[in-house]
């Protein structure tokens, strides 16, 4: 009995007694068992505490949109961009009412029955391939045949330069003595832009294919003046510029002179004015005067205001009225003051290309980008060739809109390795 009492107390006995009895061992079981109990145990204020279980009844519910009636059983519901919503009303866009005024474009004269030259009416025929002329022309080239000043009014498109064109070809040809490219200018037409200044430069180049001593020039910005002042020492025939360009050679180009000056015409005069160029037509007008008086002078416009028509009082002399939007008739009465000076500006009425359609959107300021993407992108699905210009009002505009479109708009070009969106604005380089 005394052994087995002995037994027990040992068994039960603290771990602190057998701390540094080198004769005593603790049982190998128990001994293990404390060791992992104290590896694991931390403070009670360092633990961290165990996560409530929160039952699925006890979630709170998702806030939902749309009503059971709309949503379909078992989809979610479509959440609305704020884009669409909480947009002004649209506000009442007042219009005048304006008198659209239709024209004739085309006629079924030829030109052979204007008694041109050969040559000429070939040229026309088979370079041109025009055989045919326009309203304007049929009414303009028999007026400046008879070497009257004119005032032409037209839409843009209708063959204005060919209405100037023939007349000034036709009669530098038959001058008594054979024009020489070293008496300088015979001609000078004034265009507003480069882009024009070339499209009427190649028009009269092809007129002047059979007549080959006459020689066509064209000045404008973006070119070197050097090289511009080396075809004017050489000599120009006929002078095509811009009007700030001429100015500028008027200035500093010692071989600028206009003493054989016979023609002067002023091409889409209400896009000079508007360009801000009256002061260059006036200090060009000027020059001309001091060492010419005796030529012939036209003005084309495609519209009328208060500049055109006082352009016109100071540059013709006794002229003759060329409009279709009115009457369709030519004044070939003289006047000291041609029809369209008489007339006040006249803003009733204008003439438009008969194919051309116009459409207006109205949308609040935060939908302009999105409408505008989507127009782009239906247009560009539905039509077999889609080409577009969109303007905007500035250079910084310009570049968002052309990095964000190309990013963004999955349209690639005729091929796929082409862009389909390119940008143009003042600061990019002239090439």
């Amino acid at each position: 009995m005394g052994d087995q009492g002995l037994i027990l107390n040992i068994s039960e006995a603290s771990p602190k007694f057998f701390k540094g009895n080198n004769n005593c061992q603790q049982p190998k079981g128990k001994r293990q068992k404390r060791k992992n109990e104290d590896a694991t145990e931390e403070p009670p204020s360092k633990r961290p505490a165990r996560p409530t279980k929160v039952h699925a009844k006890d979630e709170p519910k998702k806030v939902q949109t749309g009503t059971n009636e709309d949503r379909p059983k078992g989809r979610p519901a479509i959440k609305t961009s704020s884009l669409f919503k909480n947009n002004p009303e649209l506000p009442d866009i007042e219009r005048s009412d304006v008198k659209q005024v239709q024209e004739k474009v085309f006629s079924s004269d030829s030109f052979s029955e204007l008694g041109l030259h050969p040559h000429l009416v070939a040229t026309l025929t088979n370079v041109l391939d025009m055989s045919r002329m326009t309203s304007v022309q049929k009414m303009t080239i028999p007026a400046l045949l008879s070497g009257r000043d004119a005032m032409v009014r037209s839409q843009t498109g209708s063959g204005k330069t060919l209405a100037y064109g023939v007349p000034l070809v036709q009669g530098l040809q038959g001058v008594a003595t054979k024009i020489q490219r070293s008496d300088g200018p015979y001609a000078l037409i004034l265009v507003p832009t480069r882009e024009l200044a070339l499209q009427s430069f190649t028009t009269i180049q092809k007129l002047l294919k059979p007549f080959t001593w006459i020689v066509p020039g064209v000045l404008m910005g973006g070119e070197k003046r050097k090289s511009e002042k080396a075809r004017l020492r050489k000599g120009i025939n006929i002078l095509i510029s811009t009007p700030g360009r001429l100015v500028d050679h008027i200035r500093s180009t010692k071989n600028m002179h206009f003493t054989h000056i016979r023609w002067l015409i002023v091409d889409e005069a209400d896009r000079i004015l508007d360009l801000g160029f009256e002061k260059d037509v006036t200090t060009i007008l000027n020059a001309v005067n001091s060492q010419c008086e005796q030529r012939q002078n036209v003005l084309l416009s495609a519209t009328l205001s208060q500049g055109v028509t006082r352009l016109a009082d100071i540059s013709l002399q006794n002229p003759i009225t060329v409009t279709l939007a009115e009457e369709n008739t030519t004044d070939m009465a003289p006047k000291v003051k041609s029809k369209v000076v008489q007339k006040e500006a006249d803003t009733s009425g204008f003439a438009m290309p008969e194919k051309l359609r116009q459409h207006t959107v109205v949308v609040p300021s935060k939908l302009k980008l999105v409408t505008l993407s989507a127009f782009i992108l239906g247009k560009w699905k539905s039509d077999p060739k889609p080409k577009m210009i969109v303007f905007f009002p500035s250079c910084e505009l310009v570049e968002f809109h052309h990095r964000l479109l190309s990013n963004v708009l999955p349209i690639h070009g005729p091929r796929k390795d082409e862009a389909a969106f390119l940008r143009l604005h003042g600061n990019l380089q002239q090439e």
